[in-house]
């Protein structure tokens, strides 16, 4: 009989799902030097499978200052960045060096989680994995990722007071993505949708403004 030091090792299985979710959001920007800046590079760094939730969620961050034009010209290109990386079928987020470098400060991410601390702790408790073919295959996960980017045009567009309506919207896509919840993917789907048609296409705005971007592109 073979000793337990000569039975062969067991064959490596599947990765087995980390939670990655609203709980490990928090706990990231919890504790530490609000004047500390979180470089983007490192807090992706460890992350697997909601890495592209949590870039979402800091991207999203300026869409909730009430400064004019600020959603549109910082989180509108990190926004266009995620959902171009996700139609083309990535599956962790690839990141510029000068994007890499930059991030917002501890105390900037823990002042604005204290605003909704209430309800995303709530949320917690009613999102969980499910559903996963709203979100693992890639027809799924390229679909999400072309919302992404209709989403962010029309947060670049100057729609007024539309800043919050856009950034909730995001926000919960990225709430999808960290708790890979298809439910709660398939309501954003939905919502998406819906924004796009009524805000975009049945004013026009959002056709002459891609247009535009792409002649001032090529």
């Amino acid at each position: 009989m073979n000793s337990p030091a000569e039975r062969p090792a067991p064959e490596p299985g599947p990765p087995e799902y980390r939670n990655e979710g609203i709980r490990t959001l928090l706990a990231m920007f919890d504790q530490g030097d609000p004047e500390a800046r979180l470089l983007l590079g490192d807090i992706l760094r460890d992350l697997q499978q909601s890495a592209f939730g949590v870039f979402l969620f800091v991207a999203i961050l300026p869409a909730f200052i009430p400064l004019p034009g600020v959603a549109g010209a910082v989180s509108g290109p990190l926004i266009l960045l995620i959902g171009a990386q996700m139609l083309f079928g990535m599956r962790r987020p690839w990141l510029p060096g000068f994007v890499a470098r930059r991030g917002p400060k501890r105390g900037t991410m823990h002042r604005f989680l204290a605003r909704i601390d209430g309800p995303l702790r709530r949320l917690d408790r009613l999102l969980k994995p499910r559903l996963p073919g709203l979100l693992a295959p890639w027809p799924a996960h390229a679909f999400t990722g072309l919302l992404l980017i209709l989403t962010a045009l029309l947060l670049s567009l100057p729609i007024p007071f539309t800043n919050y309506l856009f950034g909730f919207q995001l926000l919960l896509f990225s709430l999808a993505l960290l708790e890979r919840d298809g439910v709660l993917m398939l309501l954003n789907w939905i919502g998406a949708i819906a924004a796009v048609l009524f805000f975009g296409l049945s004013s026009g705005q959002l056709v002459s403004y891609t247009l535009e971007q792409f002649q001032r592109w090529f």
